[in-house]
């Protein structure tokens, strides 16, 4: 081997060596692999060591001569974080053996938190290494000198890699990636990734075009899984409330561990569940923390440094905490509710036990009775290893007008070499020539419709055939507004101070603020908190006692099931219907399922569950496809758009993760009416958006395009856009698009989004397809089912204020529990209220329609 080798083979496996750590066979694999120059995807389990396989394989290759250097290197690495709350606690981990190795490099952060006067450095020099975000990349590539700032670049890292795949920061990255491929031929590239299914999509999005090692990390890591499961369960559940009668227990359980994560789904649920906690145990406080996405910084990151040193008991959380900060310390996680997915478990669970060997243990929490079923086939999804995958999008094009107008600013480009550059991202690998002419357009002079706003010429060419942004304004404008990440405006939380605004709390949607007036309570930040004034994009605040709070609402509280979880789900209960109760959680959930059983039957695979039933409100039919409630939502109102076909009806619907229901006031013989044609995937398209207001779904996923394609402007600091402004902006460009300019490809854009992401048309083809091979099951109800009840709520919920359906849902509860006869669980108040506030589902007026696959009925009880 020659001596080269042999030193760089060394200054890793020394390193190890020091530490006292073996390398483990994949790491040397990478190391080796990056020593050849090779690109690749790293695969392996939380905590298994990815981040220095890769790292010390990067500076066995580039840092060998860095000792007897005068000065530092130039750029030689870039580490891309999908957070930046994750970049500090990663530079930590990569300065590390840069010390120990007396490596003359230096390693710099560039995020939105970044101050100005590093980026004053930066602006002049460039550190060795450093860790960045898609969003600051893609903005450090609008420098005019950002060629020649990059030209020393030769390695570039993608951490959790499975975080930015399936999404536009995933598709923002693939570009600035073929832009830094194209000025270093030789550009290695390496991606990190854990609980991920699909692999080969996931090696070849990054890639693209070019070949690399798809590395696996075979590590041996115990993860145990368990449920915390109720003394008793309610026979007649329903979704939306907290199960704080398991707080007794969650509590026992932080109590018998040394730190501990308790994930929850929402930020509102987070808010909650700490104040529960911390009511239970108030001996606890500067014990136990929360942490989520609006809290302030400085908040947070008081959270990490006392995880990381093992000063907290317990964090209650949400996704914040779920990426890559090594937190040691961490004994256990529990999940409060459905995780919704197998890949979202495994990450959590990953957060204990964060080391090679050390085991992770993650506990589920149901918050119902059906959450226990869903805990069961969990546990048995991951132990058949069944894992989510994830997708690129394809050819969004306003994030391909955001990347024309940052290499305009970065040195400029010529169309026909800029082209073939963004055909070598996977996402427009298959961009078209008139696609690409349209997109220049846009860019040059806002397309058809627009061309006489000089706000939307944007980029145009000089005279020599080089297109730049021409006007310092917009420059500044467009680097102010670079990233795709789209949330609503939200409004700074602090204290109220008579001589000027007090301390940041944090930030809260301004939707909920408008709710409010002054002197109404809230919570936020493990606070009750009374509002004084809104002032500036400020909620000026003061603490307050006494008084029932609202908890702040954030969008994105309804993640549907995932494909995987949900199949798990049937298969446990087809199990339950063979008699086998296999598992604690499916003894324990007996008497709900024999309910179901007894009055209906138990949802098994390859039969579609239906139920009919004829109340006060009218006739009902419930149809348990298990295909996610974003799915449910199509397929329901599909089917009721080609029932209004065959005769005039009108149809109210609800739907959830398991199925949807279907309520017309007037009679229908549902039975009749389930037949082939009504699950034909013909027309399919065309019928989804007929059986929707698909305009106004389209309308608003505009204001995301418009917003990334940078139609509208969110404002300066200090002064941003509310969200009433931003939408009234973006709606009146639809509005002139679709009336003077309807080729415009973002209005195509719009209803491709609303079909793939809000509806899941993909997954609705394939669950029709599924169905139409399903045994059809129609069974005639005097009373709602176990199944059938949630669905009822989730109705009800849209019509009825919280206190008003949590006594009408105590009714409902009674009279079904006295026909089922004894056994059943009472609600009690902690059961019942507060109401978790999630993100609304949209408002369905009934509808009126010109409105069926029968094949095995039987009366139930």
């Amino acid at each position: 081997m020659p001596p080269t080798v042999i030193l760089r083979m060394t200054l890793a496996t020394g390193w190890f060596a020091r530490n006292g750590w073996k390398p483990f066979p994949f790491q040397k694999d990478v190391w080796s692999a990056i020593r050849r120059g090779e690109s690749g995807l790293l695969h392996a389990s939380t905590g298994s060591g990815k981040t220095y396989a890769v790292w010390l394989g990067v500076l066995n290759r580039l840092a060998k001569d860095s000792k007897s250097a005068d000065k530092p290197a130039p750029l030689q690495a870039l580490w891309i974080t999908p957070m930046r709350a994750l970049a500090a606690d990663t530079a930590r981990a990569l300065q590390r053996p840069i010390d120990d190795l007396n490596i003359n490099w230096t390693l710099g952060l560039r995020t939105g938190d970044t101050g100005s006067a590093e980026r004053a450095r930066q602006a002049r020099r460039l550190p060795s290494a450093m860790v960045t975000t898609p969003e600051s990349l893609t903005l450090l590539l609008t420098r005019a000198d950002a060629q020649q700032a990059f030209k020393s670049l030769q390695v570039v890292v993608v951490d959790e890699w499975h975080e930015l795949l399936g999404n536009k920061r995933g598709v923002q990255l693939q570009l600035a990636l073929a832009r830094l491929r194209h000025w270093n031929p030789g550009l290695i590239v390496w991606g990190l990734s854990a609980t991920l299914g699909n692999l080969a999509h996931a090696h070849d999005t990054l890639l693209y075009p070019r070949q690399g090692r798809l590395v696996q990390g075979r590590v041996e890591k115990t993860l145990h899984v368990d449920t915390l499961l109720p003394e008793n369960i309610e026979r007649f559940p329903w979704a939306g409330h907290l199960g704080l009668r398991m707080l007794s227990q969650v509590v026992a359980g932080l109590d018998s561990a040394q730190t501990s994560l308790v994930f929850t789904n929402t930020r509102a649920q987070s808010e909650l569940w700490y104040q529960a906690i911390l009511g239970a145990r108030p001996d606890w406080a500067g014990l136990i923390a929360l942490h989520h996405g609006s809290l302030a910084r400085e908040v947070r990151d008081w959270v990490e440094q006392g995880l990381k040193q093992g000063q907290l008991k317990a964090v209650v959380c949400t996704s914040s905490l779920d990426l890559g900060v090594d937190f040691l310390p961490v004994e256990r996680v529990l999940q409060i509710g459905s995780p919704k997915g197998v890949a979202r478990l495994m990450q959590r669970a990953g957060r204990s036990g964060h080391a090679p060997g050390r085991p992770s243990r993650v506990t589920l929490v149901p918050t119902h009775s059906l959450e226990v079923v869903e805990a069961a086939a969990a546990q048995n999804a991951i132990a058949a290893g069944r894992v989510e995958g994830r997708a690129s999008p394809e050819k969004p094009l306003d994030v391909l007008v955001q990347h024309l107008v940052s290499m305009a600013l970065g040195g400029g480009f010529r169309p026909d070499d800029l082209l073939a550059e963004i055909r070598t991202s996977w996402a427009y690998r298959a961009l078209t020539d008139d696609e690409w002419a349209w997109a220049l357009a846009f860019v040059r002079h806002g397309g058809h419709s627009l061309t006489a706003y000089p706000d939307y010429q944007r980029v145009e060419p000089d005279a020599g055939g080089v297109w730049r942004v021409p006007d310092r304004r917009l420059a500044l404008r467009h680097r102010m507004s670079i990233g795709t990440i789209v949330s609503d405006a939200s409004l700074s939380v602090r204290y109220w101070s008579k001589g000027g605004s007090g301390g940041s709390l944090g930030s809260v949607e301004e939707g909920f603020i408008a709710r409010l007036r002054p002197g109404d309570c809230f919570l936020f930040a493990g606070r009750l908190l009374e509002l004084v004034r809104v002032e500036n994009m400020t909620a000026f605040v003061n603490r307050a006692s006494g008084k029932k709070p609202a908890v702040p609402r954030w969008n994105g509280g309804r993640m549907p099931l995932s494909s995987e979880l949900a199949t798990a789900v049937v298969e446990a209960f087809g199990r339950a219907a063979q008699g086998h109760y296999d598992s604690p959680e499916l003894q324990l959930v007996r008497p709900l399922l024999d309910v179901q059983a007894h009055w209906s039957a138990l949802p098994v695979p390859g039969t579609l569950l239906a139920e009919t039933m004829k109340s006060r409100e009218g006739w009902h039919l419930f149809l348990y496809p298990f295909a996610g409630r974003h799915v449910h939502l199509g397929l329901g109102s599909l089917l009721a758009w080609r029932m209004g076909q065959r005769q005039p009806a009108t149809f109210s619907i609800a739907v959830n993760d398991y199925g949807f229901e279907l309520l017309s006031p007037t009679e229908v013989d549902w039975p009749s009416w389930l037949d082939d044609t009504l699950f034909a995937p013909s027309h399919l398209l065309h019928d989804v958006l007929a059986s929707l207001n698909a305009g106004e779904l389209a309308r608003r996923r505009f204001r995301e395009i418009a917003r990334v394609a940078g139609l509208v402007f969110s404002g300066y600091p200090g002064a941003q856009k509310s969200t009433r402004q931003l939408q009234a902006s973006s709606g009146l460009f639809f509005d002139v698009f679709r009336q003077y300019d309807p080729e415009n490809l973002l209005l195509t854009q719009a209803q491709e989004e609303v079909l793939k992401q809000e509806l899941d048309v993909d997954r609705l083809q394939a669950t029709l397809d599924h169905l139409r091979d399903m045994r059809l099951d129609v069974h005639s109800l005097k009373r709602a089912t176990p199944l059938a009840f949630p669905l009822m709520v989730e109705r009800l919920r849209e019509s009825m204020s919280s206190e008003k359906l949590v006594d009408r849902i105590r009714r409902m509860v009674a009279d079904l529990d006295k026909a089922a006869g004894p056994g059943g669980y009472q609600l009690g108040d902690d059961d019942a209220a507060p109401l978790v506030p999630e993100e609304p589902a949209p408002k369905r007026k009934p509808r009126t329609r010109k409105t069926g696959m029968a094949r095995t009925t039987k009366r139930s009880q």
